[in-house]
């Protein structure tokens, strides 16, 4: 599976479960960690957890590795790492006060398929 097709693939999986303002970030050139990142929201810490699970089952039931994940408990920001993607799944209020999309403003956005 190509890199973007994971980060499509998680994208998918957060907007089924009705995460917020999905937004897929490409980074390459920008970063020398990742190429892709996934960002979201939810609007309660249970709808943060619900998001990241299910990101967790859709990334398992395609054979994609999930190398690591931060944050599960708080669920105020959940970062999970992918290898060439990172998913970010964060409490409404965290995302507008870190305002990755801010930080990333060079990167382009990639259509959520």
């Amino acid at each position: 599976m190509k890199v973007v097709e994971i980060a499509q693939l998680a994208a998918t999986a957060a907007e089924e479960k009705k995460a917020q303002d999905v937004t897929v970030l490409d980074i390459r050139g920008l970063s020398v960690f990742a190429d892709y990142f996934v960002i979201c929201h939810g609007n309660s810490q249970t709808q943060v957890q619900a998001i990241a699970t299910a990101i967790k089952d859709k990334l398992l039931e395609n054979n994609v590795e999930l190398k690591g994940m931060e944050g599960y408990q708080e669920a105020r920001w959940v970062l999970m790492d992918l290898g060439d993607v990172v998913v970010h799944v964060f409490h409404k209020d965290d995302r507008e006060f870190y305002g990755l999309e801010r930080l990333w403003g060079d990167a382009r956005q990639v259509h959520v398929q």
